[in-house]
């Protein structure tokens, strides 16, 4: 899945903030209720303009966003070497 295709950035929907494309939902809102522990139907329910594979998306983004942006301790520097 090409999760990027699911979200857009347009400074004039939202001020810019990456959003699902053809809504006005924000990728952040969704990612956050992920965290607080909501279910995918309780999300869905709340954004029905929402399918279950922008929430797929969601979920893929913020893997791929953790892989690149998290600081590898100097120890397992070392143990790579």
């Amino acid at each position: 899945m090409n999760y990027l295709e699911r979200f857009i950035r347009d400074p004039q929907i939202c001020g810019g903030q990456p959003v699902f494309k053809g809504t006005r939902v924000l990728l952040r809102s969704v990612l956050a209720g992920l965290a607080a522990g909501e279910t995918t139907d309780a999300i869905l329910a709340g954004y029905p303009s929402l399918e279950l594979a922008d929430i797929h998306a969601a979920i893929a983004f913020a893997a791929a966003s953790a892989e690149e942006d998290l600081p590898v301790p100097a120890t397992a520097r070392a143990m790579r070497v």
